[in-house]
């Protein structure tokens, strides 16, 4: 996936996991939301997926 399964929550430094659901064929196109949810915060962040986020997906084709 090109998307990763977790980031690094901004305000605490906690890991943040992907909440979205991803399509059934598991691609993602640029200008899609990914959003986290923070499991020691809680805080939500939304992601814009760009071209370059997309890359190791198009290579994996």
């Amino acid at each position: 996936m090109a998307v990763s399964d977790w980031i690094v929550c901004v305000d605490c430094g906690g890991r943040a996991y992907l909440i979205t659901h991803v399509r059934p064929d598991a691609t993602w196109e640029p200008g899609d939301i990914a959003s986290y949810r923070c499991r020691d915060c809680h805080d939500r962040w939304d992601v814009e997926v760009s071209a370059d986020d997309l890359e190791d997906q198009r290579s994996d084709r």
